[in-house]
């Protein structure tokens, strides 16, 4: 088959399922195509039936804001035309499964639309008035529609009104990927009088609490020796740098940034926490328990599930 797969590109959840997704299927002998903005971060290393099509934003100063969801429209339009595209896959309902629905009409019909919501799509942004209408419209037209888990699902129907069938597919990682290595070097580098090392992978966001975590650390490396790795970047991290500096523990916290290999970071580690507000899935806990790392999380959404 022909498979379109749009999706986010950046350090999230959605955008590393739809990207392994892509492998996977492309490993079985499909042909993908996928279609976003910038190359999906773990789209790495040549696969001769994966191709990238990047969307082309035009900037003029009579509008105020990028048009995103039009542009990516006229990219799809345009590779379902030439790679004659069977299925269009929308990771996150906003703005994919709207400019997947749009690109449908302007080509006639030509493919099958899936939507896979992800989280945020439903929880947070759905639920602004502005976008409640366009968000289920292009839920209902679509044709195929899966949630990442129970809690999702519901929440979805729950919200929306809906009586479209969602089927729930799990999340997933490769375990041939995702196992236990072995990381002595990562320890004798950050635990190197043998502490036990705690780690959080998220992107930062204020739902992530990562600050939370960091409170929590303050409190075990008071009766444990132990040391805090975390993982990832976003809009919190200055403000989480300056609370470990406030707590007086910047010796024993090692922001690490963005990582594109994870399995030797959660190979060293002893214990992963992840206090989060909301968590439709929660992969970064499967990644970690793949790893033989025992997750201690707040009870929310799919986590319990996970």
């Amino acid at each position: 088959m022909k498979i379109g797969i749009v999706c986010y590109p950046t350090y999230g959840g959605s955008g590393v399922v739809a990207t392994e997704l892509g492998k996977a299927l492309a490993d079985k002998g499909h042909l993908i195509h996928f279609i976003s903005y910038a190359m999906p971060m773990r789209l790495d290393g040549y696969l001769g039936n994966v191709f990238y099509h990047e969307v082309e934003m035009a900037s003029y100063p009579v509008f105020e804001f990028p048009l995103y969801t039009p542009a990516l429209a006229s990219k799809i339009v345009e590779v379902a035309k030439f790679e004659k595209l069977d299925i269009v896959h929308a990771h996150y309902a906003i703005p994919h499964a709207i400019s997947a629905y749009l690109a449908r009409e302007v080509a006639g019909g030509s493919f099958k639309i899936v939507t896979t919501l992800h989280g945020t799509d439903i929880t947070l942004v759905g639920l602004e008035p502005s976008y409640l209408p366009v968000l289920k419209f292009s839920i209902d037209r679509s044709d195929g529609v899966t949630a990442v888990s129970r809690f999702l699902k519901e929440k979805t129907l729950t919200n929306f009104g809906l009586t479209k069938e969602i089927q729930v597919i799990p999340n997933f990682v490769d375990t041939q990927k995702y196992r236990r290595i072995d990381a002595g070097e990562i320890r004798a580098k950050f635990a190197p009088r043998g502490e036990k090392i705690l780690v959080h992978v998220s992107n930062f966001r204020t739902v992530k609490r990562v600050p939370d975590a960091i409170r929590v650390f303050h409190e075990v490396q008071k009766k444990i020796p132990a040391v805090f790795m975390l993982v990832g970047d976003g809009p919190d991290r200055s403000a989480c740098e300056l609370l470990v500096r406030e707590l007086g523990i910047q010796d024993r916290v090692r922001f690490l940034g963005k990582q594109q290999e994870l399995v030797p970071i959660l190979s060293a580690s002893d214990l992963m926490l992840m206090p989060s507000q909301s968590e439709s899935f929660g992969l970064s806990a499967l990644e970690a328990m793949a790893c033989e790392v025992p997750v201690i999380s707040s009870s929310v959404g799919g986590l319990p599930e996970l």
